[in-house]
């Protein structure tokens, strides 16, 4: 078994644990920080809309001696706007123009074509109006809303209403930081940008539906027994899905990273820079809040609730006891109560952080 499998075995047997619930104040101000920084890049950069957006013309080229650099001069003293240049897989060349209309197009390609000396009639317009791509907003906005009211029903239905909010909240997280590094970047956003926004919700819901589906196999009976309150559950839980979420998170991004650094980048293959990057921190993004937003605000959520409240004294409480008796050893649990059976003490007794030991099958045998 490999170093990481070894390891996703203890945290799932509980034997190691990592505290990500306790150190939560901490995560929350890492995403708080992250999220302001996001917001001030989105009002003070904005969004580089594409051209299906904001509306223009498109210029493809045959075969030419000119460079990118010099194609972009030409473009903008001909259009007064920002062009966008792409080198194409024939030589040809991509020029992107947005806010112009038809008339502006036709002085356009013709001083296109005079300046890097290929023959007008060889050279491809397309126009965009901008209505296709309010169009298209419009619909990703209320596919986006429709969306979200669906999971929170849902969430709440198949877990709890705590959930169901803290999911919403990561959901919001992540959409925000990755609108935000848009901005901060100053890549374009197109319809292929709208179509990874979208897509990486759904990953990023999955993620923290594994994640809550290990907690509440985990809160079973919790308030039977006093050894571990609703938070230090949480925490257990969490860890026993730790290794899994980041397989799955590892393996999504390969391929993504791919398409952005190596296809995007290196091949120049520019449009693909459009979805990889919102997938890339979209993914990033999920896996994070999965882990270090969504439970930790769900055991927040859960600790006003009066039985967790009432049941965080008891433990405090046998805690404080067996320190005032000098014992050092990790307290024992009292008797079921409520006629619990030692299953379930047994399923929530692991340790929450650190390294533990294990009781034997003989020293379980002694104390019956």
């Amino acid at each position: 078994m490999s170093r990481l499998g070894h390891l996703g075995a203890r945290l799932y047997r509980g034997e190691v644990g990592y505290d990500f619930v306790g150190k939560r104040k901490i995560w929350y101000g890492i995403s708080i920080l992250i999220t302001i920084t996001a917001i001030v890049g989105l009002a003070v950069r904005g969004l580089t809309m594409g051209i299906e957006f904001e509306g223009g013309a498109v210029f493809t080229t045959p075969k030419t001696s000119a460079s990118v650099a010099q194609a972009e001069e030409v473009a903008e003293r001909a259009s007064g706007h920002d062009a966008i240049v792409q080198k194409l897989g024939n030589k040809g060349l991509r020029i992107q123009i947005s806010g112009i209309d038809t008339a502006k197009s036709d002085a356009i390609k013709s001083q296109l074509s005079k300046e890097l000396k290929v023959p007008a009639e060889d050279i491809n317009a397309d126009l965009v109006g901008p209505s296709w791509g309010d169009q298209i907003a419009n619909k990703a906005w209320t596919g986006l809303i429709v969306f979200m009211i669906l999971v929170v029903i849902y969430l709440a239905i198949a877990f709890e209403w705590r959930m169901a909010l803290a999911a919403l909240v990561a959901l919001i997280h992540d959409i925000t930081i990755t609108v935000g590094v848009y901005a901060l970047v100053g890549f374009e956003v197109t319809p292929g940008t709208v179509i990874g926004l979208l897509t990486i919700l759904g990953y990023s819901l999955y993620d923290t539906v594994v994640v809550f589906d290990g907690l509440k196999e985990g809160q079973r009976g919790i308030t039977k027994q006093t050894r571990l309150t609703y938070s230090e559950m949480a925490n257990k839980s969490l860890n026993g899905t730790l290794v899994r979420s980041i397989n799955t998170t590892i393996v999504a991004l390969l391929p993504v990273a791919g398409l952005l650094f190596i296809g995007g980048g290196v091949l120049g293959a520019g449009m693909l820079n459009d979805i990889s990057l919102s997938l890339f921190v979209g993914l990033a993004a999920g896996a994070y809040s999965s882990i270090f937003i969504a439970t930790p605000l769900v055991a927040d959520l859960k600790e006003r609730d009066p039985q967790m409240k009432a049941l965080k004294k008891r433990v405090l409480a046998k805690r404080a006891a067996a320190a005032a008796k000098g014992e050092t050893g990790e307290p024992q649990d009292a008797e079921p109560q409520d006629g619990a059976d030692d299953d379930d003490a047994a399923e929530t007794a692991g340790a929450v952080v650190g390294q533990r030991r294990q009781p034997s099958r003989n020293n379980r045998g002694k104390r019956r």
